[in-house]
């Protein structure tokens, strides 16, 4: 198909000489005198490629008028800006306003030509980079299974996007808590605003409300995170580890939908869909005093429970599926393909990681091992070392019953033993166990501490319970 460029200069024999050259070419050509006439043409189509001179006489608006407000609605469209007046400080002008390029008149034609192509070129470029962060984006905020429940949190989550429901999203590390959160977003009245996110487990304390609310110092201010999300959608990951002080700011926001940036007294009205997510049992943080109960109830309007994938195995294979595809995509290599053995002991794992360990299987399955010309399906024995079988036994370690103890502490040692574990693996590297287990690098510090676990130890001693708790 004829690429179509939009010639828009005053001049009748300036437009006539450019459409000679180009129709030679090939191109299909369309033309205006003014800038009426340019506005419309791109109103009516968008063209691959208009040239536009800067001085238009006798027109409403001149060429630079008129580049600002085509790119405005058309930030794709390349655009070569010509004048027989020019200057450097009009040509960064133009450059700045999202010109492609600048050419001085008069020009020779293979220079026009050669700039003509490279804009196309670097505009399909976009285009398709554009179209790649768009899939990129979709197929990493996609709810995937054909469960019983992943159906019903679909059907859920179609009721309550639309609306300005608040929303309390539950569920054990790793489930896809900011999935169905971006999924939400995205279904909703708000999904061109922005969403934004915020780990209230990642941040320090003090940093936290700065991070919020926004900051005023020595002059200079900086707009926090709700002022960001102004008209959209801010989701609060791991709400439960929220200092008090500022749950009581969150609540006083909720209530009067203003901020106060800190270190002003100053007010934003702002406009911002509250989501908030925990894998706690809120009920009893709330117990304990360390998260308000009245925030609570504001903020859990609507709560959707994400379970666990042990207890929707038939979403196991597509979940493979679909991982397996997507590091096919950004590898450019071919997608594996699992045997039968292999397929069945995945489906037999517990996934204590959830959703975030497979996917992070599929990525070392897709990496690891042979390549589709070497193998054409992938047995058990292809699969990480722990499910293999290959692995050091622990048999001679005792199993450890949770089924004894009350649920937090079941919950703590849990913790511990897979903390242990992954801390071991890494070699007592915390920046990659914190990548692996899904949580920020501070926040990983906090919970070791937290727990009483030792670098040291973890890097020396054997794992505790590793019967139950296999290394993901």
């Amino acid at each position: 198909m004829k690429k179509d460029i939009l010639i828009v200069d005053d001049e009748d024999d300036i437009r006539a000489l450019i459409k000679a050259i180009l129709e030679d070419e090939g191109y299909q050509i369309r033309e205006a005198s003014n800038s009426a006439e340019a506005l419309a043409e791109v109103e009516k189509k968008v063209p691959d490629l208009a040239i536009l001179d800067i001085w238009l006489q006798e027109s409403d608006k001149d060429g630079l008028e008129v580049l600002e407000q085509v790119k405005q609605n058309n930030p794709l469209l390349p655009i070569l800006m010509i004048s027989g007046h020019g200057t450097i400080e009009t040509a960064v002008t133009a450059i700045k306003k999202g010109a492609y390029d600048f050419i001085e008149k008069p020009f020779k034609s293979d220079r026009l030509l050669l700039m003509i192509t490279r804009a196309l070129e670097t505009a399909e470029l976009r285009k398709e980079n554009q179209s790649l962060k768009a899939q990129k984006n979709k197929t990493e905020h996609e709810l995937i299974g054909q469960s019983t429940a992943i159906i019903q949190l679909k059907s859920q989550i179609e009721k309550i996007a639309p609306t300005n429901s608040r929303v309390f999203v539950t569920g054990e590390g790793g489930t896809g808590k900011e999935v169905v959160a971006k999924t939400i977003h995205n279904l909703s009245m708000r999904k061109n605003n922005p969403f934004m996110v915020i780990n209230c487990a990642a941040l320090h304390p003090e940093r936290l409300e700065e991070e919020l609310f926004g900051v005023y110092k020595d002059g200079d201010s900086q707009k926090g995170v709700l002022e960001l999300a102004n008209g959209g959608t801010l989701f609060l990951d791991e709400v439960a580890d929220m200092p008090l002080e500022t749950q009581a700011k969150i609540l006083r926001v909720l209530q009067d939908n203003q901020i106060h940036p800190v270190g002003t007294q100053d007010t934003i009205d702002i406009d911002v869909r509250f989501l908030a997510s925990t894998n706690k049992d809120l009920e009893e943080v709330i117990k304990s005093g360390d998260f308000r109960e009245d925030l609570y109830y504001r903020l859990n309007v609507v709560t959707l429970n994400i379970p666990p994938v042990r207890q929707r195995k038939e979403d196991i294979q597509p979940l493979i599926n679909h991982f397996l595809e997507n590091f096919s995509l950004q590898t450019g290599q071919i997608k594996r393909v699992l045997a039968k053995d292999a397929l069945d002991k995945l489906q037999t794992y517990q996934w204590p990681g959830n959703v975030r360990q497979l996917k992070n299987m599929m990525e070392w399955i897709t990496i690891m091992t042979p390549s589709p010309d070497q193998k054409a399906e992938l047995t058990k024995e292809d699969l990480p070392p722990e499910f293999s079988g290959t692995a050091k036994s622990s048999s001679e370690e005792p199993e450890f019953d949770y089924t004894n103890q009350p649920l937090r502490e079941a919950r703590e040692i849990f913790e511990k033993t897979y903390l242990n574990a992954q801390i071991k693996r890494f070699n007592g590297n915390v920046s990659q166990t914190a990548e692996f287990v899904g949580m920020e690098r501070s926040a990983l510090h906090r919970k070791l501490k937290a727990l009483d676990i030792s670098l040291e130890d973890a890097q020396d001693s054997k794992v505790e319970n590793i019967a139950l708790v296999k290394r993901a």
